[in-house]
């Protein structure tokens, strides 16, 4: 099977069709430039596979044109590893024709549902940290590793009630997960601040509990944010710029961590792409200082 990631370790940005010309302009500009994190084209680029499961017609015209360009991750929506029936069979179908076609170098998708044997549900539904629902989800993501011929990699939630029967808390879930599928984490710091926040958790402590050598790639978002009489209420909505605490639990983790492929999600109100850049900037910049710092705390420690 392949690496965790084969993604390079900057910033990439999640492609919409709002901004195909945008990104491939930004390509052509700056294929000289010295520093590619810090020019006005992405490092890597990731799509919903899902959006691409049509046959052809112009999104498969652009997406290939800028796949000659960037590395790809597929981030899919669609295989509900966490439903009772087990995964989307013809989700599986659709997305393993994909990544044949165009050979992405990270495949994700989400610790979630999405449906039943009967129904499906257009979001993403969280399983409970049982020992029983982890059996269940390795042998889902075992059986789409096997047919990918590939790891891949699993999306932290977002959470806004907990269930009450939980055998242990998120990460261990995580770490287990990984333990016994051989799968890799999507960390979204987003979701963390999400979660942490709507069920009264630390989220410097779910930050720090986090092994890195399992995090394959890092997802950076905003959220919109009630206020009700019992406290903040988050919404994972992808809808605004990442937000002063995620930049903060980034930063903590980069500096643990080292530099991983980090992503700038925004699929609600999509910006203008100078926007989305500028957010991809500031993520690569937070590496580069991370980078830096750790350098010379080496060369101290060995002086």
């Amino acid at each position: 099977m392949k690496r965790l990631t084969e993604l390079p370790p900057l910033a990439g940005i999640g492609l919409k069709p709002e901004h195909y010309v945008s990104v491939l302009n930004s390509v052509s500009a700056s294929t000289s430039a010295p520093f590619p994190a810090l020019s006005e084209a992405p490092a890597w680029i990731e799509v919903h596979p899902q959006n691409y499961y049509g046959a052809g017609g112009p999104p498969h015209r652009w997406l290939s044109t800028i796949a000659e360009h960037l590395p790809l991750s597929f981030h899919s929506v669609g295989l509900s590893l966490g439903s009772s029936a087990g995964h989307d069979r013809a989700d599986l179908d659709h997305l393993t024709a994909l990544c044949d076609r165009y050979e992405p170098a990270v495949v994700s998708d989400h610790l979630s549902w999405s449906g039943t044997a009967s129904n499906r549900y257009p979001d993403l539904l969280p399983v409970p940290y049982t020992y029983e629902a982890l059996g269940h989800v390795v042998a889902q993501i075992s059986m789409v590793q096997d047919r990918l011929k590939r790891p891949i990699l699993i999306e932290n939630p977002s959470r806004y009630l907990a269930f009450a029967d939980d055998d242990m808390d998120e990460v261990d879930f995580l770490h287990l997960l990984c333990e016994l599928s051989g799968c890799g984490i999507l960390l979204d710091i987003n979701n963390i601040e999400v979660s942490a926040t709507n069920l009264g958790l630390n989220p410097i402590a779910m930050i720090d509990s986090i092994d890195p050598d399992l995090v394959g790639e890092v997802h950076l978002a905003g959220h919109a944010r009630e206020q009700h009489a019992d406290g903040p209420l988050l919404i994972d909505d992808h809808g605004s710029p990442v937000s002063d605490l995620s930049w903060a639990l980034f930063t903590r983790f980069i500096g643990r961590a080292g530099p991983r492929p980090t992503l700038i999600e925004w699929d609600t109100d999509i910006p203008e792409y100078a926007v989305l850049m500028a957010e991809a900037r500031t993520a690569g910049a937070i590496m580069q200082e991370q980078a830096a710092i750790a350098m010379v705390e080496a060369l101290h420690a060995h002086a």
